[in-house]
């Protein structure tokens, strides 16, 4: 029987340099500029991108405005005021489920700062009036959004208590109609600030930074059940350094929790990674180390890929730094630097969908006023694909997936007898290609498929692959 090497295919070798050109979304005379408090501002579907950011071209303090596209980022339609207040609306959050779009933001409306909600049912095209979440005279502040088929799921932090504290709510029914806020965080002790939120199917993730009674830390919180129960309070991080704004990202029972502090003298970029659900974490991972700082990342993750991005001074003015992990956030790529200019850029977002990688900052190159900036990876690879058997088959074949049902992640095998290229495409029901598995060449074995459907809806999928002249194909069911 002849033999292979067993080997690993996470990102393909030339996928690094795949980014394109920076694309301008904005382009008025006030000041536009993304969240602060790592909440995501961009969200990709299948082939819709959304993202939000706050405006000042109103002559306001701000304004919460949208824009989208429907060709997986290749062009732009115009942007959409969401917000149409006197008073400032600022940090807008967006989450996407099918085509349902939701956004979230706090304003001052009311006279002191409550979290809205606004929705679109039609991907973007039209939109609902504003839905005041929180009804409180005390401070409600920095919402992060995140949602899963019918259930949507909002975190801030909140004074309503005295001190500040973490609230979650949810809708379970795409946003029409909210629950009512539930208390994450009682530590009368400390404060509570930026709330992170994430979903994978029923399990609900939350990570914030907590200032405690020397220095802030990172801590973590998780539902196995939507967001009916909770379990206790994790603390991520231990050292004498503070550590600030944690995101947190999701995949199946993977939980990647990405953070900056000062333990080594100067800001840089830590991550920390979970394989259980968060019942137990590895240990701090340091992405950055150069002598300058790294802040504010922003972390999306597709099966065993997962994307980070912050912004770094390294190179004597603020650049948007990127970095990538192919086996489940345990080994990382080298930095990758996005963009090139001698003015600044920051407080970047991320978002993987499918094979794109789409990250969304605000940047200074235009002079004065801040702009809106949009990259995107269309070549990327963030679908784990690995070689599981030395030995080479005798047959072309594709496998049944499993778990089927599944939600929202599942492994589709295939074996091939000889190299040579491959496709495993994703079809919806109707025979309409929704999703690109594999597409490249590949040696002779058989191979595992990580696939993570999380931005696509409940439904019957069918999944095909083409090899040599070889067709083949299964229907796998999506259960969210």
């Amino acid at each position: 029987m002849k033999h292979l090497i067993t080997f690993c295919i996470l990102l393909s070798s030339h996928a690094y340099t795949q980014w394109q050109p920076d694309i301008r979304l904005t382009n008025n005379p006030g000041y536009s500029f993304t969240s602060y408090n790592n909440a995501w501002c961009i969200a990709a579907g299948v082939n819709n991108v959304h993202v939000v950011w706050i405006d000042q071209r109103d002559g306001n303090g701000g304004e919460v405005y949208y824009k989208r596209s429907t060709d997986e980022g290749t062009n732009w339609e115009s942007d959409v005021r969401l917000t149409i207040n006197s008073a400032i609306s600022f940090a807008p959050s967006v989450a996407v489920s099918g085509q349902i779009v939701h956004v979230v933001w706090y304003d001052e409306r009311d006279g002191n700062q409550e979290i809205y909600y606004k929705r679109s049912t039609d991907g973007g095209i039209s939109w609902s009036t504003d839905t005041r979440l929180t009804i409180e005279n005390t401070s409600s502040l920095y919402p992060s959004i995140t949602v899963s088929g019918q259930i949507v799921h909002v975190v801030w932090y909140d004074t309503r208590n005295f001190n500040e504290e973490v609230y979650y709510k949810r809708s379970t029914d795409g946003g029409a109609t909210w629950g009512a806020d539930s208390r994450l965080t009682i530590d009368p002790s400390s404060g509570c600030y930026l709330p992170s939120v994430s979903v994978s199917g029923s399990n609900v993730h939350v990570a914030w930074e907590n200032d405690g009674a020397i220095n802030p830390e990172i801590y973590h919180m998780s539902s196995t059940d939507g967001g009916t129960n909770w379990g206790s309070v994790t603390r991520l991080t231990n050292d004498s350094a503070d550590s600030y704004n944690a995101c947190v990202a999701v995949s199946g029972t993977a939980v990647h929790v990405v953070w900056w502090d000062i333990r080594d003298g100067n800001k840089e970029i830590y991550c920390k990674n979970s394989t259980d659900g968060g019942l137990s974490w590895g240990a701090d991972i340091r992405l950055t180390n150069n002598p300058a700082n790294s802040e504010n990342p922003s972390v999306s993750v597709s099966g065993q890929s997962v994307h980070v991005v912050w912004f770094d001074t390294r190179d004597g003015n603020t650049e948007i730094y990127y970095k990538y992990s192919s086996d489940g956030g345990i080994n990382w790529g080298s930095d990758q630097r996005l963009t090139n200019n001698s003015e600044g850029s920051g407080r970047p977002s991320v978002s993987v969908s499918g094979s794109k990688v789409h990250v969304l900052w605000y940047d200074f190159r235009d002079g004065g006023d801040p702009e809106i900036y949009y990259k995107r990876n269309p070549t990327g690879n963030p679908i784990g694909i690995i070689n599981v058997n030395e030995e080479i088959p005798g047959a072309f074949s594709l496998f049944q997936n499993y778990p089927n049902p599944f939600n929202p992640t599942t492994n589709i095998n295939f074996s091939i007898p000889k190299s040579g290229m491959v496709k495993l495409l994703v079809y919806d029901i109707l025979g309409k290609q929704v999703y690109e598995l594999v597409n490249g060449n590949y040696n002779a074995g058989s191979y595992k498929v990580d696939f993570d459907a999380t931005f696509l809806s409940s439904g019957v999928y069918l999944y095909k692959i083409e090899a040599d002249g070889f067709t083949e194909v299964k229907k796998m069911i999506l259960v969210k």
